[in-house]
């Protein structure tokens, strides 16, 4: 029997991790794609990411950025001065990710309602 991900995802997918579930873990958490969207218009330093995000820990700000940058979406230059300065900027593949990503942000602020509703009805 074919399941419905066979569609979408290569077939040694199956013998190895599931690429969907690998990629979607480590951006669908609570905070990357708000860096992500942060870092879109340039490089940023740290205490301007957590500025602007406004309600990120420096300790889960610090975690996600490890992360992302990790993954290879978030590049990370320490400039030798005293004190150190620390910028982080989007690689090719998190500038990559952007257009997926807006796509995704505009299918929840047009479904979002949708789905509170249906929550309510499942209760």
């Amino acid at each position: 029997m074919r399941h419905v991900l066979d569609e979408i995802r290569p077939a040694d997918a199956q013998k190895n991790s599931c690429p969907i579930r690998d990629v979607l873990d480590r951006i669908g958490d609570q905070w990357s794609l708000l860096v992500l969207a942060t870092l879109n218009p340039g490089v940023k330093r740290f205490s301007q990411l957590e500025r602007e995000i406004g309600d990120i820990s420096k300790q889960m700000l610090s975690k996600t950025l490890r992360r992302l940058e990790q993954d290879g979406f978030v590049a990370r230059e320490v400039h030798a001065e005293v004190p150190p300065r620390v910028e982080y900027r989007l690689t090719a593949l998190g500038r990559s990710f952007l257009e997926p990503m807006r796509a995704l942000i505009r299918w929840a602020e047009a479904n979002q309602a949708a789905i509170v509703a249906a929550r309510r009805g499942a209760q």
